[in-house]
């Protein structure tokens, strides 16, 4: 795990930018990416900026920025071992020409030397020599692709229950969850873990993806149960939009194009539900919340005092000129007289932009302030949160350590464990020693100072955290403000959220039926 916690200036990434505190970057602020992830910094910063401009142009106009056409779905694969993962993604890479000549020539070699009939596409994720070698995912993957209708982030999670904080740190941005299982083992243990802390991260969606059809001869029964188990598990976590899918990456088949060997099922392959699976909650809709992340001074030339304007991204809602902001966590009010996008003045900006703000009255604004409207969150000294612990050494009550919350760090302590769960059958159980490494529980935290903070089921960035270890920098646990465990079951209601989707009947085919 890094060992330290990067302090940065202001910039213009999307919240997947992990910089700013999203639920991402174990290094900088957020429960997500512990490695590097230059694909998902190349797609997020060319989203970021594409809406800047857009905000910049249309100053004046009723609504947000415009957006690129089908906007940008984050998604994460999550699996156990040897359930295709790499192969899946580089099956969406491979087939949806996003794979440079070169690179397809020296993956195409790379497996005519090990004696396989066709490229291993495994090899175009698996990027660590122990990962080629072993042949599993270790680290997260990031890879940025794109079709006509959609541009996309993919995050490759590792499946071995080991790396559980790996799939947390992928997963804790996404959109949308691919969980694989292979046909021959159907549901297993990590199937379930991967279930529920997809539930815990609050994913909007849900596909499961059975692959490895061509070993089970693409049978229907197969699939209906693993789909029919899966509904049921997702059902008691609350996955409300979760679908499956039959399908085979090393064949190809169900994953961009239609296969021809399982006419029994009528639905859509994985690109094209991909495409067309809802986006998140625009937050731009949301209350405003813009952490500070840096003061810039502007001289001015002449008799007054140099202006100061907080800059940071946009975690949600809207700031426009004229309108009144409460700085928190200290309560201070003033009004906006000025804004500034990519460096040009507007009268509107929309989150996800980052933006400089002037204010009417000169107030002690520093980096880990929160910029906010009326209602204003009530800043809170004592935290009830669930973790994710990622380091090796346990988490224990009473230890003291630095919460880290978008741009403000902040003395704490632990002052109780309440429960680890067992993610495999959605429990709580007693947790006497503490958290280990890939443990998840529920912690009662009490801070030095007041924090701004939501709960994360309502805003994900600001409702994030990470626990940092004081003496020598490294990150200890993830996590997240509120009651974010899995809520119970919910009453039955319609069908089950994975039921496989049957091919529609034609007309002379019911017809047929009455004669």
């Amino acid at each position: 795990m890094p060992a330290e916690v990067a302090e940065t200036p202001a910039h213009t990434g999307t919240p997947a930018d992990t910089r700013t505190g999203t639920p991402a970057d174990t290094r900088t602020g957020t429960p997500a990416d512990t490695q590097p992830r230059t694909a998902a910094r190349t797609g997020a910063e060319a989203e970021a900026d594409a809406e800047g401009r857009a905000g910049a142009e249309g100053e004046g106009r009723a609504g947000p920025p415009r957006r690129l056409p089908g906007g940008l779905l984050r998604l994460a694969t999550c699996g156990s071992v040897d359930d295709g993962k790499s192969t899946l993604v580089g099956r969406l890479l491979y087939d949806t020409k996003s794979v440079l000549a070169d690179q397809a020539a020296a993956i195409e070699e790379v497996s005519r030397r090990r004696g396989r009939d066709g490229p291993d596409l495994a090899l175009l994720t698996d990027g660590l020599r122990a990962e080629r070698e072993q042949g599993i995912t270790i680290d997260v993957a990031y890879r940025y692709f794109a079709t006509p209708r959609r541009r996309f982030i993919l995050a490759d999670t590792p499946g071995h229950e080991q790396y559980t904080r790996n799939m947390v740190t992928g997963a804790s941005t996404a959109d949308l969850a691919v969980i694989l299982v292979d046909a021959r083992q159907g549901v297993v243990a990590q199937t379930l873990r991967h279930c529920a802390i997809t539930a815990l991260l609050r994913t909007p969606h849900v596909v499961l993806a059975v692959n490895k059809m061509d070993t089970v001869g693409h049978r229907e029964s197969v699939f209906t149960a693993i789909a029919a188990e899966f509904a049921e598990r997702a059902h008691e976590l609350g996955l409300a939009d979760a679908v499956a899918i039959p399908m085979s990456a090393l064949a190809g088949d169900n994953v961009v194009e239609p296969s021809t060997r399982m006419d029994w099922y009528g639905g859509d392959t994985l690109l094209a539900h991909l495409e067309k699976v809802p986006l998140g909650a625009d937050t731009a809709g949301g209350p405003l919340r813009l952490p500070v992340q840096y003061v810039i001074r502007r001289p001015d030339g002449g008799a007054r005092p140099a202006e100061r304007w907080p800059a940071g991204q946009l975690a949600s809602g809207r700031l426009s000129v004229g309108d009144p902001v409460v700085v928190q966590p200290g309560g201070a009010t003033s009004t906006v007289v000025g804004l500034t996008v990519l460096g040009r003045e507007t009268g509107t900006a929309w989150a996800p932009q980052s933006v400089a703000v002037r204010l009417a009255d000169e107030l002690d604004v520093s980096r880990g302030d929160v910029l906010t409207a009326h209602p204003a969150p009530r800043p809170l000294r004592r935290l009830t949160a669930t973790v994710c612990h990622l380091d090796d050494r346990p988490l224990r009550a009473r230890q003291r350590v630095l919460l880290k919350h978008t741009t403000r760090t902040v003395p704490a302590v632990v002052e109780h464990i309440d429960y680890r769960m067992d993610v495999t059958i959605a429990r709580r159980l007693p947790s006497r020693d503490g958290l280990g490494a890939n443990d998840i529980g529920g912690v009662r935290i009490r801070t030095a100072e007041p924090l701004a903070v939501d709960d994360y089921a309502e805003i994900r960035r600001t409702g994030s955290f990470l626990l940092i270890d004081p003496r020598d920098g490294a990150t200890l646990s993830a996590g997240m403000v509120g009651a974010a465990a899995p809520p119970p079951p919910r009453p039955a209601r319609g069908r089950p959220a994975a039921k496989p989707r049957r091919k529609q009947r034609t007309t002379d085919e019911i017809a047929s039926d009455g004669t």
